[in-house]
C-alpha cells in the first residue's frame, strides 16, 4: 500500500481489524493514537466489510467497535487519497500540484465518502451493533447512530463537533438525529456542539444501553450472538421496514409490510418458527 502525507504507514489490515466468530463479523477501528479518525482507505475497508457481511450467509450480525480511548473522531481531514502504486517498470509519478477547487467538488466528496459509509451501515442486510468505547465525534458519532443498536461504555461521549469548526454536519447527521430524538433536540446538539455523556445519550434515546467499560465487549458479544442465532432474513426485512417507515405514508408502509411478510414466509426460518411453536420447542434458525 502506498502512503501520502497525513496517512498512516501501517498496513490497512492492522488499522481495521476484522474477525468472524460465531456468525458475528467484528469490525474494529484500530488507530488509537489518532482517536480512530478514519482515512479514505480505512473508510473504504469498512464499507467493503459491511458489503461482505450482507453477501455472506455465514455472517448473521455485525459489531463495529474500536480500540483505545476513542470510538471514532470522525474523518481524518489531514489524510489524502494516495495515488495508485507504480507498476514494476514505472517510476513513481511526481506528486500533482494542488488543484483549484471547482464548484461541486465538496458535494461530490461528501457523497462518495461520508455518505457512502453511513449508507453502508443502514443498507447492510445484517443487524449492526455499535459498541462505543470512547469519544464518538462528528462522522464517528453518525457512524454509531446509523447502527441498528448502540451500546456505550460509561466513559463514552458523543459530540456534534461540526459547529466548532464552522462546518455543516455531514455523514447523514441532519437525517439521522431528528429521526432518533426529534428536530428540537437535534438542533440543540448540532447548534452548540456540546459533548453528550453516555448516560445523557441513553436518556435522549441515542443509545440503547450503557455499561461499565470492562463489560462493553461482553455485552456486545451477547447481543450480537443472540441476533446471529435469530431468523436472519426476518431481521433484515424488519430492518428495511423500520428504516423505510420514516419516509413512508401509511399506505406505503402497510404495502411494504405485506410484501415483506410474503417474502419471509418462503424462508426456512419462517417454517422452523411455525413448526417449533406447534411442537412447543425452542426454534433452531439457520439464517435462511
Amino acid at each position: 500500500m502506498t502512503t501520502s502525507p497525513g496517512s498512516s504507514p501501517d498496513p490497512l489490515d492492522s488499522l481495521i481489524l476484522h474477525a468472524t466468530d460465531n456468525g458475528v463479523s467484528w469490525i474494529t477501528l484500530n488507530r488509537p493514537a489518532a482517536m480512530n479518525a478514519v482515512t479514505w482507505d480505512q473508510r473504504e475497508r469498512v464499507i467493503s466489510l459491511l458489503g461482505e457481511a450482507s453477501d455472506d450467509p455465514a455472517v448473521r450480525a455485525v459489531v463495529i467497535t474500536a480500540t483505545g480511548k476513542g470510538f471514532c473522531a470522525g474523518a481524518d481531514l489531514r489524510g489524502t487519497r494516495p495515488s495508485p502504486a507504480p507498476g514494476p517498470t514505472h517510476a513513481p509519478a511526481p506528486a500533482p500540484a494542488p488543484a483549484e477547487r471547482v464548484a461541486g467538488d465538496v458535494a461530490r466528496t461528501i457523497r462518495r465518502g461520508a455518505q457512502r459509509l453511513i449508507s453502508a451501515v443502514l443498507d447492510c442486510e445484517k443487524p449492526v451493533i455499535a459498541a462505543v468505547n470512547g469519544t464518538a465525534a462528528g462522522l464517528g458519532a453518525h457512524l454509531a447512530f446509523a447502527c441498528d443498536l448502540v451500546i456505550a461504555a460509561e466513559p463514552a461521549t458523543f459530540i456534534e463537533v461540526f459547529v466548532r469548526r464552522g462546518l455543516v454536519p455531514d455523514g447523514g447527521g441532519a437525517y439521522l438525529l431528528p429521526r432518533l430524538i426529534g428536530p428540537q433536540r437535534a438542533k440543540e446538539l448540532m447548534f452548540f456542539g456540546d459533548a453528550v455523556s453516555a448516560a445523557d445519550a441513553e436518556r435522549l434515546g441515542l443509545v440503547n444501553r450503557v455499561v461499565p467499560a470492562e463489560e462493553l465487549t461482553k455485552t456486545a458479544r451477547e447481543w450480537a450472538e443472540r441476533l446471529a442465532s435469530g431468523p436472519t432474513r426476518a431481521l433484515a426485512l424488519t430492518k428495511q421496514l423500520v428504516n423505510a417507515s420514516l419516509e413512508s405514508d401509511r399506505a406505503t408502509a402497510f404495502a411494504a409490510e405485506a410484501n415483506a411478510q410474503e417474502i419471509n414466509m418462503t424462508t426456512a426460518d419462517a417454517s422452523e418458527g411455525v413448526a417449533s411453536f406447534v411442537a412447543r420447542r425452542t426454534p433452531s434458525y439457520g439464517g435462511h
